[in-house]
């Protein structure tokens, strides 16, 4: 059942029920009807299974691993169960049409590229894209115009770009194609993204807003306005993130007539898997319904226990939970979300990397972002006073046994100026050409042809195409002496470089 070919609009003259879950009825009356399968997949409602496997997954999830077409549906796709599911998630947000995606964001940020430019097309980005975009520059050969983040000096810390950035870079490439803007970023700072709406159609562009951190946005006033309803065009979520769906699920949305539905679909189509999870597809339903008649609620709940763990991680020596006033202001993010609750251990002396390591060695508790004096821990409405109580625990231990860690790693951050490095390639060019593994001793001055990303949060520090500098080197080198994942180089060791072959410089 390939999403590209299920465009699910706003449904004309039906009522709305948003009690119904399409997707989880039709697997219900699978199970109750007890349909014998012939089909994929192998194991046959568990039957097949390896018994271990069985034991550690649970039955529930091969009874509910189906065929979407076949299964949750007939043949012919008659029932429009997925369809249906897509429309209501689309009245849900207010969007025009939704499709799902059983990929991750990272496809669905794809699509809505390739929908917007084409080969050798302008795209105006913000050079804190996540690196499935820069995968979408790889595959497409869309030509990137950078705009620059705004960038906290003090905090070492990349904001979303500003309208004024998007005005001057449209002015500079009036052939531009639309943009692209991440907000809310893994770190919760937001852009203006009615501005930067304004400033794409006054000249008749589409925004796109990789929005994969705002899941929950919708569902509560006090939260940071979220694409739809401040006119982007296209927005890519993901469900996983901060809602209830599983690992991969995705929702791309689209309104407004300057991106067709279904060339949307054709695009999404290409990339899209042919058996997607009905389990994802599942997910996604279930969180449609949940926020859609209890979202508010729920989402305020969130809210209310994200502010008490603030307040009292605030208290605890060394540690710093970084606020609306340290991310929003002139020169730095427009808005605010208080969920993923980062910590600032500068005061602790000890990195993120070394706090990450320490909480879930000693005390079982997984810290997601991590940088080189940061820790997220993000709050959602999965926590309660039980679980926000075992984190401040163990981050009152941590601040105790911080002095008798050893001293952490200095990383060399580069200044804004240091960081960006000049694109002399498209990243097409540069990751499918002719290239070589040089000593990194040996790779300033020389095109790289991979991407290298801190990740989390997955922002690449090196794009192919980017002449590299010292500054950037050295930076990586020394992140990743101090804990730095770098899960993408070919050499993740950083001993070698991957460059283009016969430019020296």
């Amino acid at each position: 059942m390939p999403i590209g070919r299920l465009p699910a609009g706003k449904p004309q003259g039906m009522a709305i029920d948003h009690t119904r879950a399409p997707v989880l009825e039709a697997l219900a009356d699978y199970r109750r009807e007890g349909r014998l399968s012939f089909t994929p997949p192998g194991h046959k409602q568990a039957r097949g299974a390896d018994p271990a496997v069985r034991e550690v997954l649970g039955d529930a999830v091969f009874l509910g691993d189906v065929l979407a077409t076949g299964g949750l549906d007939d043949r012919l796709t008659r029932d429009r169960v997925l369809q249906r599911a897509q429309e209501l998630m689309a009245d849900a947000v207010h969007a025009d049409h939704t499709f799902f995606s059983t990929c991750g964001s990272s496809l669905s940020v794809k699509a809505a590229m390739l929908a917007v430019a084409g080969p050798h097309e302008k795209l105006l980005i913000g050079r804190d894209a996540h690196k499935s975009v820069v995968s979408g520059l790889v595959l497409s050969g869309i030509e990137p115009v950078w705009v620059e983040p705004r960038w906290d000096a003090e905090r070492h810390l990349a904001h979303p770009p500003s309208a004024a950035e998007y005005e001057a870079a449209f002015a500079a490439h009036p052939d531009a194609r639309g943009a692209l803007v991440t907000s809310p970023t893994p770190y919760g700072a937001g852009a203006d993204l009615r501005a930067v709406a304004e400033v794409c159609h006054r000249r008749g562009r589409p925004l796109i807003v990789d929005e994969a951190w705002g899941a929950h946005l919708p569902f509560h006033p006090d939260l940071p306005s979220w694409a739809m309803d401040a006119g982007a065009d296209i927005c890519v979520t993901s469900i996983h993130k901060m809602g209830s769906g599983l690992e991969q699920g995705s929702v791309f949305h689209l309104q407004g007539d300057l991106v067709e539905p279904g060339l949307l679909g054709m695009r999404a189509d290409l990339l899209s898997t042919t058996s997607p999870s009905a389990l994802i597809y599942a997910g996604l339903d279930g969180w449609r319904r949940q926020m859609a008649l209890r979202g508010q609620e729920i989402m305020g709940g969130a809210l209310e226990l994200a502010a008490e763990t603030r307040a009292a991680i605030e208290e605890i020596d060394g540690m710093h939970v970084n606020d609306r006033a340290d991310f929003c202001g002139p020169g730095l993010a427009d808005g605010f979300d208080p969920l993923p609750v980062v910590i600032d251990l500068d005061g602790l002396g000890v990195s993120g990397y070394q706090a990450a390591d320490w909480l879930r060695e000693r005390r079982g508790v997984v810290a997601h972002l991590t940088d080189h004096r940061r820790i997220g821990t993000q709050i959602t409405h999965g926590d309660d006073r039980e679980t926000t109580g075992e984190l401040l625990a163990a981050l009152k231990e941590l601040a105790h046994a911080a002095p008798g860690l050893p001293d952490a790693p200095r990383v060399a951050v580069p200044s804004p100026a240091e960081l960006r490095m000049e694109q002399v390639r498209l990243p097409r060019d540069a990751f499918f050409g002719p290239a070589e593994d040089v000593p990194l001793e040996r790779a300033a001055g020389r095109i790289a042809a991979e991407m290298i990303t801190p990740y989390p949060p997955g922002i690449p520090a090196v794009l192919p195409g980017e002449r590299l500098t010292e500054p950037v080197l050295r930076y990586l080198t020394s992140g990743r002496d101090a804990g730095m994942f770098l899960p993408d180089p070919s050499d993740p060791a950083l001993g070698t470089v991957r460059v283009a072959a016969g430019d020296a410089g």
